[in-house]
């Protein structure tokens, strides 16, 4: 049975894998003595301090509730896409899916109460977020990669609010079947009945779409990349 840690459980296993004493960290943070000891609760303030003094400690190793990360997994620091009118929450948890186990994009967007997030994720100073979901295939390599995690924000009035220019996750009706992908979006030269979907790998060729195509869309709002070390 997986053991569940506070985060200042982990911060606490953080500093003694680094030979960190607990008093050594509250003369450089300048957080009062007992703090790690004291209740559960960490505080985005808090987080901060941590990591304006200790760079090398990433908080999204806190995302996750065992008590170490899969052997040989790394996180490297998310990415951020904000637009100018977010509001960031200090503290919200966004449930991750996985699409294969689910019928797809569309399905997950109605929140019919049968798809289940095999995880949650605990983020701060995020804009409000509706889900993450596991990346596949290599479109927007090296900015994305197969098996990274984006948290997206659903559009409703996709034909109304689309933001020319930022990535979005979407779902496309090709054929009768849906096929899913993360994109850029931008203006179509052909028609205001189109948009232009681009990639950020090179070897994609961007392709004009019928804004009727679009079963589904979502807002790209944060990315998260786990490495495996071996």
């Amino acid at each position: 049975m997986t053991n569940i840690y506070t985060d200042k459980e982990k911060i606490v296993q953080w500093l003694e894998n680094k030979g960190i004493s607990k008093n050594a960290f509250y003369e450089k943070t300048g957080l009062s003595k007992g703090f790690l000891d004291k209740g559960a609760s960490l505080g985005v303030d808090k987080l901060k301090v941590i990591v304006d003094n200790y760079p090398d400690f990433n908080p999204m190793w806190l995302l996750y509730d065992d008590e170490k990360l899969p052997n040989g997994l790394v996180h490297e620091p998310f990415q951020v896409y904000r637009s100018r009118t977010d509001v960031d929450r200090d503290s919200q948890q966004i449930p991750l899916y996985d699409l294969h186990a689910s019928a797809g994009l569309v399905e997950l967007f109605q929140h019919t109460g049968s798809n289940v997030p095999v995880e949650s994720l605990k983020i701060p100073n995020l804009p409000k977020c509706d889900g993450a979901v596991y990346v596949t295939g290599d479109s927007m390599y090296p900015l994305l990669k197969s098996g990274d995690i984006v948290i997206y924000k659903e559009i409703q009035d996709i034909r109304n609010n689309i933001y020319w220019g930022e990535m979005y996750l979407i779902s496309i009706d090709l054929e009768g079947e849906e096929y899913i992908s993360v994109k850029y979006i931008q203006k179509s030269e052909l028609s205001n009945e189109h948009v232009k979907l681009v990639s950020q790998n090179s070897h994609h060729q961007p392709k004009d779409l019928l804004i009727s195509k679009i079963r589904a869309l979502a807002l790209i709002k944060a990315s998260i990349r786990i490495n495996s070390m071996g």
